[in-house]
């Protein structure tokens, strides 16, 4: 018997946790997303998720998962309602969940075309835009000539201080996290000094870039290239729209244009730092 909108309404949402991993996963497959659950476990384990169980018992009805930078910041990401759940007002009421628990915290998330109606709704503005592309790279193009090399622990404090200072906010829980959780990780150095720094982290058959920051272009192609250099997989990144020659320079390498999302925020007229030097996310669902 279907559940009716007055027993909907009254599901309660409750904190996800490491153990949840699987349900993500499933829910994800069911929506005709990938798994992603090594993506899953890290926003798991550095984010906070909330999730709504099936009375049925069948696993999650929705989830989402939050990632948090402080008080200045909010990253909402993988928002999912089960398909047999569509379109009955649990999307609308997890976030509505999730933005009377976040306060005054501001909040950002990318949006696909059918998500940002229900944003835009809830006081969420269009700020930029990002494209998904992907592709075995060719590297017919080649990078410019600017020094890369594996990043070492030692140069985990470094990173930690360029990133804060080019993402406006402190992302220790999320950086510290990148050399286990990435198969590669790559810094660009002049004068000794790090200009920029890029993961690539195994997702389903593809290696995913980000994050991906860098001094300019040239560094970003450089560090892009590197990693091409030491994956077997076909790469996928999101850039932001404003990049046009990396965008560019990466579909003249090999790679497809698959979706273009837009990048969303609340209670802020855009992202803190430097957006000239913030080329890709570490993942969409962290901001």
């Amino acid at each position: 018997m279907p559940i009716s909108p007055a027993d909907l309404a009254q599901l309660p949402v409750r904190r996800l946790d490491p153990t949840d991993l699987l349900a993500c996963a499933d829910l994800s497959e069911n929506r005709g997303w990938p798994r992603e659950e090594h993506k899953w476990g890290l926003l798991l384990a550095a984010g906070t998720g909330y999730g709504i169980d099936d009375p049925d018992g069948e696993g999650l009805l929705a989830c989402c998962v939050v990632t948090s930078y402080g008080p200045d910041l909010a990253a909402i990401g993988m928002v999912l309602v089960a398909e047999r759940y569509a379109r009955r007002g649990i999307g609308r009421r997890l976030m509505e969940y999730v933005l009377d628990a976040a306060g005054e915290t501001p909040l950002t998330l990318y949006a696909t075309p059918n998500g940002k109606p229900l944003y835009e709704g809830l006081g969420f503005t269009e700020f930029g835009r990002s494209e998904m592309v992907k592709g075995r790279f060719s590297a017919s193009v080649p990078a410019p000539r600017v020094p890369v090399r594996p990043a070492t622990a030692e140069d985990l404090q470094e990173v930690l201080r360029l990133d804060e200072e080019i993402f406006g906010l402190d992302r220790t829980p999320l950086i510290t996290r990148l050399p286990a959780f990435a198969d590669h990780l790559r810094v660009a150095v002049e004068d000794g000094h790090i200009i920029g720094f890029a993961a690539a982290w195994p997702n389903m058959d593809t290696h995913v870039v980000g994050p991906l920051i860098a001094r300019d272009t040239a560094t970003a192609q450089a560090l892009v290239a590197s990693l091409a250099e030491a994956s077997d997989r076909p790469l996928r990144t999101d850039v932001d729209l404003r990049h046009t020659e990396l965008l560019g320079w990466l579909k003249e390498n090999g790679l497809e244009p698959i979706t273009v999302n837009a990048m969303m925020i609340r209670s802020l007229p855009g992202l803190p730092g430097d957006a000239d030097r913030r080329f890709a996310p570490l993942t969409v669902a962290a901001g």
